[in-house]
């Protein structure tokens, strides 16, 4: 509501100045000036009128002035009014949607395709890709398969719906036969199929509860293993690809700015509590310098949507990096990554 306000506050040659100060800022990385600005020669007004308007928009918060005898350069809140109503949306062409297309297909693992379309973000973005992939109790069971180890002990292999795999070893109180554990895992699957886990972990406990449960040994034993096997929900996993390619931005050219960038990436729990924010409201988010903890500290900017499988949000897929990002290229592109990996999670199904 306060970008739409301020918005209609500003005249169209505000919006032309401040649209070249921000798009003159994203293509050279250098304060815009009136004098640069007077010499593109289609504000027809002179560079005095450019400089009081600089002022005017410098006041509304929209532009700041990094030292006294330099330019203007966007403030967040400049680059929030900027792509809410001044920029001019631009569609992926037919060859990036089709190569992104092609990298995406159905078969593949949930995490194999979130590893894909965040190194497919990192390629075509040339920033820094993350990624939120779900944690197990929030996805839908579809198999589930017990291996026998050694002695008590049993792998647990859980297949959600949507392609994600997770498995961890268990104790069981004596060893359990092969041949049963099949029997078991065909028992959980045929009955939870379908439901989410953290669902099928509760209806487990209280199947414990009851007597029958202690009157018929497979189902005793399916109860025992089932529990152990969904009770830990974990949490949330966070990817992080292409960090390499923020080390050639001028923005990171001290060392202090890249210390701050890997703790930034190796802050995993900071991470989570901002890509968590995206799940809130299925959609694309934008966020720039101050709107959280990560973006702040570098002031970077985050462009990131959720993905999910039918009405299900997953996770969360965007691109991390300086606040001086095309954010016309940028924004369908994170947009369509989105999309299309949820059609594909989708279809897993």
């Amino acid at each position: 509501m306060a970008q739409r306000d301020t918005h209609s506050q500003l005249s169209p040659r505000d919006r032309e100045i401040l649209r070249d100060v921000i798009l003159g800022f994203i293509g050279t990385g250098e304060p815009v000036s009136s004098r640069s600005l007077a010499k593109l020669r289609r504000h027809a007004v002179s560079p005095a009128t450019i400089r009081n308007v600089l002022a005017d928009l410098e006041e509304m918060g929209l532009l700041m002035q990094p030292h006294t005898s330099a330019g203007r350069v966007p403030t967040a809140s400049g680059y929030h009014l900027y792509i809410e109503n001044l920029m001019e949306t631009r569609q992926l062409d037919a060859e990036q949607r089709r190569y992104i297309d092609d990298r995406l297909r159905a078969g593949d693992s949930g995490d194999g395709l979130v590893g894909a379309a965040t190194h497919l973000l990192t390629e075509l973005s040339g920033q820094a890709a993350v990624a939120l992939t779900p944690a197990l109790g929030d996805t839908v069971l579809k198999a589930i398969e017990f291996v026998p180890l050694s002695d008590n002990r049993v792998l647990c292999i859980v297949v959600s719906a949507s392609g994600f795999v997770d498995s961890k070893p268990i104790e069981t109180e004596q060893r359990v036969p092969r041949e049963e554990l099949v029997r078991i895992a065909n028992y959980l699957t045929e009955n939870f199929a379908g439901l989410p886990l953290h669902e099928i972990r509760d209806r487990l406990l209280r199947m414990m509860a009851e007597e029958r449960a202690q009157m018929d040994r497979l189902l005793s034993s399916a109860i025992d293993l089932g529990r152990k096997g969904l009770g830990a929900e974990g949490a949330p996993a966070v990817r992080v690809d292409g960090a390499a390619a923020l080390l050639a931005k001028p923005e990171l050219a001290s060392i202090e700015r890249v210390r701050r960038l890997l703790d930034a990436f190796e802050d995993k729990a900071r991470l989570v509590r901002i890509l968590n924010r995206c799940l809130d409201g299925r959609g694309l988010r934008v966020f720039i310098g101050e709107d959280s903890e990560l973006t702040s500290e570098l002031d970077f900017s985050l462009v990131a949507t959720s993905y999910g499988s039918g009405e299900r949000a997953l996770g969360t897929l965007g691109i991390f990096g300086p606040s001086r990002m095309e954010y016309p290229r940028l924004i369908p592109l994170v947009h369509y990554l989105g999309q299309r990996l949820s059609r594909v999670l989708g279809a897993e199904e």
